[in-house]
């Protein structure tokens, strides 16, 4: 593969995960209308979300191991078409177990086979190990980008047209992805040398191998951290705006501004993957999760203090993707990729599960989010520790810039 058809092949992933990204974390501007248009309460709609969450990480070891074995096109084609179902049918129920099948079950599913899984896994077998953690950093960047562009257009949407008009667009934005998988199709041989191809190991010898790893589980409990953070703020910060007297305007704002922040977070955490050990890097960013949030909650609650909150917020968002993927592969190799780090997403989405249904009972039990905040702190301190056990080789001295991956 030439130098130029591994930057297409990059770029084709970030595209995707764009879409599937910037449906994904759009969600939380639909709980208010949602509650509105069904009546079932922000509990029960919390909880669909949260359903979205889980199933969204539970899915991404089982397709990233279907991508190790037969590519990752047929699985991208598969999760269009069930993001798009999931969107359209959203429309159509009224009842908390049809809203937990289209959201929670379809579209979760949907967007999961479209994510990062899959498509870092890909790429990864196309790139040299010393450009992966930079390229993987673009591939991310794409998925920020999509929260940047999509937040504020479905807010729009919705209030010029309705909130079903703005799911149609998402189901609509969800096909495009089926033709961009015809350049991720087939099965690549890893581009270097690769501990599991090397020795011919199976995926279930692998797995055992990886379920005795030390470093392999506290990666799985930092990331479990960052989901619950995430999916907290990413369902419930449209309410938390509410709270403070403040317009949805202010919610779909802050949400971009975290999508955009977040490219330059995961452009600059890509290119240091090459120079600093990875697992330092997750520790700084959950570190500064800690203070962002103690920060915010001493400040006057006025949209500035939303917008620099998610400016610092959006630096480090998903960005913790490319060092845990990169980590993970120093580990193991990249044969197994999509199914290794799938199985740290189905970690990061059960805490995922827990911070988005565990903020609508905050919210309901005690009319405002104040534990969950405190809650959100002491896990991103513990997240930023658990790191720190990693047993992870410095990386090579090279001589390597963000601009190094138009050389790919």
């Amino acid at each position: 593969m030439t130098q130029r058809s591994s930057w297409f092949f990059v770029s084709v992933a970030a595209a995707i995960l764009m879409i599937t990204m910037g449906a994904r974390q759009s969600l939380g501007l639909f709980v208010s209308p949602l509650n509105t248009h069904t009546g079932l309460g922000i509990v029960t709609i919390s909880f669909a979300m949260a359903v979205a969450q889980f199933v969204w990480g539970a899915v991404q070891p089982i397709f990233g191991a279907v991508a190790d074995r037969w590519g990752p096109g047929r699985v991208i084609v598969a999760g269009a078409v069930l993001l798009a179902a999931g969107s359209a049918l959203t429309t159509q129920v009224s009842s908390e177990w049809g809203l937990i099948f289209a959201i929670g079950l379809l579209s979760a599913a949907g967007a999961g086979a479209g994510s990062f899984s899959i498509l870092i896994g890909a790429t990864a077998q196309h790139i040299p190990a010393e450009r992966r953690s930079f390229a993987s950093g673009v591939i991310n960047a794409g998925g920020s980008m999509g929260q940047f562009i999509f937040a504020p257009l479905n807010q729009a949407i919705m209030s010029a047209f309705g909130w079903m008009s703005a799911m149609w667009m998402m189901a609509v934005m969800a096909l495009t992805t089926a033709p961009m998988a015809w350049w991720l199709r087939g099965t690549p041989k890893p581009k270097d040398k690769d501990k599991a191809a090397d020795t011919g190991m199976t995926l279930r010898e692998q797995l055992r191998i990886a379920i005795r790893n030390r470093s392999y589980w506290c990666l799985h409990a930092g990331f479990f951290t960052c989901g619950f953070h995430i999916a907290f703020l990413v369902t419930h910060m449209p309410g938390e705006v509410s709270l403070c007297g403040l317009s949805a305007n202010v919610a779909a704002t802050s949400l971009a501004i975290i999508g955009l922040a977040n490219v330059a977070g995961s452009l600059v955490v890509g290119a240091l993957g090459t120079r600093v050990r990875m697992k330092m890097i997750l520790f700084w960013m959950y570190a500064s999760r800690a203070i962002a949030i103690l920060v915010y909650l001493a400040a006057p609650k006025e949209a500035w203090t939303f917008y620099l909150f998610a400016a610092v917020l959006g630096a480090t968002w998903l960005a913790t993707v490319p060092p845990t993927a990169g980590i993970t592969a120093k580990l193991f190799g990249t044969r197994y990729l999509a199914t290794l780090f799938g199985l740290t997403l189905l970690s990061h989405q059960i805490g995922g599960f827990f911070g988005a249904w565990l903020g609508g009972i905050a919210l309901v039990s005690h009319g405002s989010y104040t534990w969950m905040w405190w809650a959100d702190a002491a896990l991103a301190l513990a997240a930023a520790l658990v790191n720190l056990p990693i047993k992870e080789a410095r990386p090579t001295p090279r001589v390597a810039t963000a601009l190094s991956l138009i050389h790919i």
